[in-house]
């Protein structure tokens, strides 16, 4: 315990009364006596308001050297407001009770480093401090812009923190506080996975091999203790999935010889994620070359952390071991691959591939008609026609029976005789086309719409293999069906079979889904209570108004947690191939533009007098359209906070126009909405990818924005783009929607 009298005596110098008002400038101060001094000096200089943050040594420092004490109680007494917040820690509570009782508010916020306060016209800030010793050097500044950014600051940190009474109470009574939160800052990030590793007994991770670079060069020497831990026989160590392949595989030695217990899984979860006894860290990024990751999403919340563990768990009885992996690997041995295809023009292109670089027999079944006819119009035939000459490559089809299709197999008969085709009865038709290549590949795609024209929208899942045991059976099916009277019996097993095959391969697909469907519902069901309470508490009055930026601060966090989860949902729908709902009606373009710009207002996103918005609607009457209204206004809302982020002065201006006739590239008779700012500009790095997921450098947002707006666009038969201003002022983002 430090006491007053084990403190330095301070010689306080005096500050001319024109330091803070006539002559503006900014200054480092060196010197206990100088920095202490100024500190007085700012004290004496609050009127109405001093807004001061601090990390966690600070506290002692307030309560136990008399001139900041003092000082706090001038202002006090003067009729001025105190706000501070602080890391409350179990080390610190004595003292921040005491700080209490000298302050107006008192907040906790977690990793706070060294300190600023802000008054109405001075500023000043600090280093990291020492526990109960005065300050040794100081920042300060009586510029307005400095002490303006410096009041931003601190109310950006003050919002984000949560009351000390709180804090005080969770850490004397035990209680942990359940959050899911997303870090964008690197050194937040850095001391998340630092402190996962230190507070767990057992890691569980699942990542790509960037995401084992990322350890090696950052935290090789922590995961090296908590494996020489384990070998002590305290935690359970560290269990790591993988894709184990030759690019990793020197990396994974290290890691195994270690002590690491790692288990190769070729197809891994789209998420990276690493699992500790009370907490999860996971990213979407893949980290390639070991780069640190730029956003990472943090858990404490035992439903997040259960169900993560069960998909590590899932994933690790699947998985082989390292040893097996990288023996394979060494040896030569090629392991069989079982591939799913979601998108059918891969899986298309994947069997024409495999055609191409055939050297001895191809074989194929085609499950309908229209598929061979499909096939036909994109030049399958002339493909199979080219291997078969060229290369001396046997060709073995199997085709329904038809008249138009039997004309055409016949020319192909006659001028290819290494092409050998056979019909085969439209009741023995199944719906799964059948690609053998040299009988060690195959490919087997699904028909999912056999009316369509187009062999991408008629197809459907693909799985690719090089089993032996799944090739063979392939290749019995089509034996069968190629010696059909003779093997009938046979044929009715292989249908059985391939029956197997479809479900299971349905059963996968609706499993994902409903991953999907489950991990959105999670998301959800914390922020309903959350906005439910909150706004319930914003509407009631009297004692409850002390209480109203805290319940702000709670709904504008909810609020931007759901919008989050939104996006997320949305990205998935996209990228699984299912289209975004769309429920059109008739509306007036000006009135929905319109009530998207109040509700901007209204939510006070324009947190800058600086900025002008406006809107000019088309000149004539009003325009009717029909679409999607809540998607439509989501796409107008998210552009115009798109430009209200990156203006800091000047006009964000919402104009509508009806397209010229012979503006023929867009498409005429059509409507142009554009969004136009005077701010920053688009980054010339973003721009050619701007409309893809992540695509920002903004310290806000997730960048999934823009691509969900130009997959809303685009599902209402419009186009989007971005383009910066001629004057090099700004930018402009740009949509034009059918006029109907």
């Amino acid at each position: 315990m430090v006491h007053e009298r084990d403190l330095p005596s301070l010689t306080i110098p005096s500050f001319p009364p024109s330091d803070a008002g006539k002559k503006k400038k900014s200054e480092i101060l060196y010197g206990i006596e100088k920095a202490v001094g100024r500190g007085v000096y700012f004290m004496s200089n609050v009127k109405e308001t001093m807004d001061i943050c601090f990390d966690h040594n600070a506290p002692s420092i307030v309560v136990k050297i008399r001139e900041y004490r003092d000082g706090y109680n001038d202002i006090r007494i003067r009729g001025g407001k105190i706000r501070a917040f602080t890391e409350i820690t179990k080390d610190n509570v004595a003292y921040c009770k005491e700080l209490m009782k000298i302050v107006d508010e008192l907040r906790h916020l977690d990793g706070v480093k060294g300190g600023i306060a802000v008054s109405e016209t001075e500023y000043m800030a600090t280093t990291i401090l020492e526990e109960a010793k005065p300050l040794t050097q100081v920042i300060y500044s009586n510029v307005r812009e400095v002490v303006e950014q410096g009041q931003y600051i601190f109310d950006t940190l003050w919002n984000m923190a949560i009351p000390a009474e709180r804090k005080i109470r969770e850490i004397e009574e035990g209680i942990t506080h359940y959050e899911s939160k997303v870090l964008e800052n690197p050194d937040e990030i850095f001391k998340q996975i630092i402190h996962l590793g230190e507070t767990s007994n057992e890691l569980s991770i699942v990542s790509s091999f960037g995401g084992m670079q990322l350890i090696y060069n950052n935290f090789f020497d922590l995961y090296k203790k908590i494996l020489d831990k384990y070998r002590r026989g305290e935690g359970r160590g560290i269990k790591w999935i993988c894709s184990i392949n030759e690019e990793s595989i020197d990396l994974t030695k290290i890691f195994v010889n270690l002590g690491m217990k790692i288990r190769h899984v070729k197809s891994l979860t789209p998420m990276n994620f690493a699992v500790g006894d009370k907490e999860l860290n996971a990213t979407v990024e893949s980290m390639e070359g070991g780069k640190m990751v730029r956003s990472l999403l943090t858990s404490n919340e035992p439903i997040y952390v259960k169900h993560f563990s069960s998909i590590f768990e899932e994933l690790w009885n699947n998985g082989i071991d390292a040893d097996d992996r990288i023996r394979d690997i060494e040896e030569g041995i090629d392991p069989a691959e079982i591939e799913i295809i979601r998108n059918p023009r891969e899986g298309i292109k994947r069997a024409w591939s495999m055609t191409k670089i055939a050297k001895e027999e191809v074989m194929i079944m085609f499950s309908t008609l229209n598929v061979l006819r499909r096939q036909i119009q994109m030049g399958g035939l002339q493909l199979l026609k080219e291997v078969s000459e060229k290369y001396g490559v046997r060709v073995r089809l199997l085709i329904p029976t038809d008249e138009h299709i039997t004309s055409i197999t016949k020319e192909l008969k006659s001028t290819s005789p290494q092409i050998d085709i056979r019909s085969i009865e439209k009741s023995l038709q199944i719906r799964i086309t059948i690609v053998l290549v040299d009988k060690k590949e195959c490919i087997i795609i699904e028909s999912k719409d056999d009316t369509k024209d187009i062999s991408y929208s008629a197809a459907g899942l693909a799985t690719y293999s090089n089993s032996k045991s799944i090739v063979s059976s392939y290749l019995s099916i089509f034996e069968s069906f190629w010696n059909q009277t003779e093997l009938y019996e046979q044929l009715e097993e292989s249908n059985k079979r391939l029956e197997l095959v479809n479900q299971q391969l349905k059963v996968h697909d609706k499993m994902q889904k409903e991953f999907i469907n489950i991990a959105a519902h999670e998301l959800r069901t914390p922020i309903q209570p959350i906005l439910g309470l909150s706004e319930v508490l914003a509407l009631k009055t009297g004692n409850i108004e002390q209480y109203n930026e805290l319940i702000d601060a709670i709904i504008r966090n909810a609020k931007r947690l759901q919008q989050l989860t939104e996006d997320i949902l949305d990205v998935t729908r996209i990228e699984s191939q299912q289209s975004l709902i769309i429920k059109k009606e008739r509306f007036n373009l000006n009135d929905l533009i319109m009530n998207a710009i109040n509700d901007i207002v209204i939510k006070k996103e324009i947190k800058n007098k600086n900025i002008k918005l406006l809107y000019k609607p088309n000149k004539g009457d009003n325009i009717f359209l029909n679409g999607d209204i809540q998607r439509l206004s989501q796409v107008i809302f998210n552009l115009i906070s798109n430009a209200i982020n990156f203006t800091s002065h000047g006009t964000i201006l919402v104009e509508t126009n009806k397209e010229n006739d012979d503006d023929a590239d867009r498409g005429a008779g059509r409507i142009i909405v554009s969004v136009k700012d005077t701010g920053s500009g688009i980054d010339s790095e973003i721009l050619p990818r701007l409309f893809s997921k992540f695509a920002t450098k903004s310290y806000k947002g997730t960048g999934l924005g823009l691509f969900i707006s130009k997959s809303i666009i685009e599902a209402h038969g419009g186009k989007i783009w971005a383009e910066n201003n001629s004057d090099g002022k700004g930018a402009t983002f740009s949509f034009t929607l059918p006029n109907n």
